[in-house]
């Protein structure tokens, strides 16, 4: 199930039907390949693994390029734990004034701003004038390489 919203998609984990997928718990050395024999079989499920609060947490896919140098980029899936508090310099899905965007979070003395990780972006202030609701904070990012 997915519901549109400016500049995100928003999905509910599926955890009925996770899927377990064939998992190297030892890892996969990025030198000398490892041999063929370490592979263990284990299974593991992206949803189990990537969601601590399975209540509160969505994917969203991200949309635009404003985020780039945090690592998040145009169509990436965003895991969102909505349970969790909001601080300086966490990443976050925000609503601002009825628009959902994805920025780092920066709390100074007399203010909030939405800071994009892009430099062609301007931060947003956000003043008394705006409504900003922290929607979730965002604890990973899937992407295709």
């Amino acid at each position: 199930m997915s519901v549109a919203k400016p500049n995100l998609t928003f999905f509910k984990p599926d955890f009925d039907n996770s899927a377990g997928i064939p998992f190297i718990e030892g890892g996969i050395k990025a030198g000398f390949p490892s041999p063929a024999a370490d592979f263990d079989g284990s299974k593991v499920s992206l949803d189990v693994l990537l969601i601590k609060n399975k209540d509160a947490t969505f994917y969203a896919r991200a949309s635009g390029n404003s985020m780039t140098g945090a690592g998040i980029d145009d169509g990436d899936i965003l895991v969102i734990d909505r349970s969790l508090e909001p601080a300086n310099n966490k990443i976050a899905v925000c609503c601002i004034d009825g628009e959902f965007t994805v920025k780092r979070i920066k709390i100074e003395t007399d203010c909030v701003y939405l800071v994009p990780e892009n430099d062609t972006y301007e931060p947003i202030k956000v003043t008394e004038d705006n409504q900003l609701l922290i929607w979730g904070i965002v604890t990973f990012v899937v992407k295709s390489i």
